[in-house]
């Protein structure tokens, strides 16, 4: 798993814009807002004073662990954290155990769960506790 930072993000978005002109089908997934598959990434960076973490990629009890380690660093400096879930590919009871869990000590806020952890969300009532937003814009304001 990666963790990259806001201006390696910017790298990241210029080097997938070249990758789509190569007519890459990963990236050009990527752009139109698909599911990233294969090992998770997160990118970290500040909105409207609020932290963001994008995940991308499938989250499993092999693969959680650095997400879990740079959000519960954030949930203890920072009252609010955001997790933008819209490149998750897929995420088990580890990954709803992780925001659970950061949900107890900050203000945290899932934003744009696609349709597979939208559904793990709803069948175990965890969209009745957790803050689901539909957008960055109503999770950092």
């Amino acid at each position: 798993m990666l963790i990259r930072d806001e201006v390696e993000r910017e790298e990241l978005g210029k080097s997938s814009l070249a990758e789509t002109a190569a007519g890459s089908e990963d990236a050009r997934s990527s752009q139109v807002g698909h599911s990233h598959s294969g090992p998770p990434e997160v990118v970290q960076y500040e909105l409207h004073g609020t932290q963001v973490f994008a995940a991308h990629g499938e989250y499993d009890p092999a693969s959680i662990t650095l997400l879990a380690n740079a959000l519960r660093s954030a949930a203890e400096k920072y009252p609010r954290v955001v997790v933008d879930t819209t490149a998750v590919s897929f995420a088990d009871s580890t990954f709803l155990n992780l925001l659970l869990n950061i949900h107890h000590t900050t203000d945290l806020r899932v934003v744009a769960p696609p349709a597979q952890l939208r559904r793990l969300l709803e069948v175990t009532g965890a969209d009745t506790v957790l803050k689901v937003l539909a957008d960055l814009e109503d999770a950092t304001s």
